[in-house]
C-alpha cells in the first residue's frame, strides 16, 4: 500500500509515443500508482519475422563486444550497420 507521505507526479492522460511512456515509467515506480490501476484485457498480435544467419564465432564475439561498448544489443548493431551498408550500396548502384 502506498504511503501518504510519498509525493507522486500525475500519470499523463495520453502519451505522444511509446518512447514518451517508456521515459515516464523508467523514472517512476508503478507501486506508487497501484491504487490508480484497474484490470484490463487486450490482445497483442506481434508480427515479426526473424531471419537467422550463421556467423563465424570470432566475428560474433567481436560484434557482441562492440555492441556492449555502444550500449545496444548485438541485433540492433547488426541491423543498423547492415542498413547503412545497404544504403551506401544502393546509392552507388543507382549512379
Amino acid at each position: 500500500m502506498r504511503k501518504s507521505s510519498v509525493k507522486r507526479d500525475p500519470i499523463p492522460q495520453h502519451f505522444k509515443s511509446i518512447e514518451e511512456a517508456a521515459e515516464f515509467w523508467d523514472s517512476h515506480d508503478l507501486s506508487d500508482y497501484w491504487d490508480l490501476t484497474r484490470e484490463a484485457e487486450f490482445e497483442v498480435d506481434i508480427q515479426r519475422r526473424v531471419f537467422l544467419t550463421a556467423l563465424e564465432p570470432e566475428l560474433a564475439k567481436r560484434l557482441t563486444d562492440c555492441a556492449r561498448k555502444q550500449g545496444v544489443s548485438t541485433e540492433t548493431l547488426i541491423n543498423v550497420w547492415l542498413s547503412e551498408k545497404l544504403g551506401t550500396a544502393t546509392a552507388s548502384t543507382n549512379k
